[in-house]
């Protein structure tokens, strides 16, 4: 998913029994369509490797409309996208020109520099581009608990898309009662529930809502509906990141380096695409 500037997200509420912090998503426009971003916020900038986190949709369109994204460049960040539902056609000035499906992910690294779009289709590392298929990410399914890993690994299974950091993504969908364990393996988790409202510790959290878990222990939620959440993290970050835009650097002095170049057109461009761009802001 790109970065689409919009206000930080709202804390709800502190809570000190397995949950940290709980973030209410703001939401963006961006032309018919809503984006919900949780992360980057004030108090809590990162979760792991995550640096931005969005919720697209849902959304309905009329025959014809769709999501128009149009070109614009990115460095130092990857981004992963997977769906539940829909589809999006990804294009970049890597050459590559694909359709994700639901249960599908797409991931594609920055790195010094690449320009990318996501529409609707029509019927310094160097940048990369992975496509795995929803056969090719390992799923799991016992006592009403089932999910796929898109990232990393989680009890045992292991997602083929290689990461540059220590990452965590598994979407999750439990019946409802189902009891879920979240060990304490990786060093920043977050919860997000998509659908259905969950328990931890006694307490109850609406759906909609980032749940940033306490370090080091281990979380056991209990669905309290049907219920679908995505739980994020990894590694903390090995030094600040500075963002401006969709760019991501270990310093200013890189983001002015990048904005120069987008302003002055000198970042590739995508093959396929390349009639209009997102200007500067």
């Amino acid at each position: 998913m790109s970065f689409f500037p919009c206000v930080d997200p709202e804390k709800e509420m502190d809570e000190q029994h397995g949950v940290d912090l709980v973030i209410l998503p703001r939401t963006h426009d961006i032309g018919g369509f809503e984006v919900r971003r949780a992360l980057p916020f004030r108090d809590k900038r990162m979760v792991g490797p995550f640096i931005f986190w969005d919720q697209m949709g849902p959304g309905e369109f009329l025959t014809g409309t769709g999501i128009a994204v149009r070109p614009h460049p990115l460095i130092g960040l990857s981004t992963v996208t997977c769906l539940f539902n829909g589809s999006l056609d990804h294009k970049d000035s890597l050459g590559s020109d694909m359709r994700i499906q639901p249960g599908e992910l797409n991931l594609m690294s920055a790195g010094k520099g690449v320009v990318h779009s996501e529409r609707t289709g029509r019927d310094v590392r160097d940048p990369t581009f992975v496509h795995e298929e929803k056969n090719r990410l390992p799923e799991f399914n016992e006592k009403g608990v089932k999910g796929r890993v898109i990232l990393g690994d989680f009890e045992g299974e292991r997602s083929p898309a290689e990461t540059q950091w220590d990452t965590i993504y598994v979407d999750v969908q439990l019946e409802a009662g189902a009891t879920f364990r979240i060990p304490a393996t990786h060093e920043e988790r977050a919860l997000f529930a998509v659908q259905g409202n969950i328990e931890i510790n006694h307490i109850r959290y609406e759906p909609g809502r980032m749940l940033v878990l306490t370090p080091k222990e281990e979380i056991v939620l209990r669905a309290l509906e049907n219920t679908r959440l995505l739980l994020l993290g990894g590694a903390v970050m090995d030094g600040p990141r500075y963002i401006y835009w969709n760019f991501v650097a270990s310093t200013k002095e890189r983001l002015e380096e990048a904005k120069e170049q987008w302003r002055e057109q000198k970042f590739p461009t995508i093959p396929t695409d390349n009639k209009e761009c997102i200007p500067l802001p």
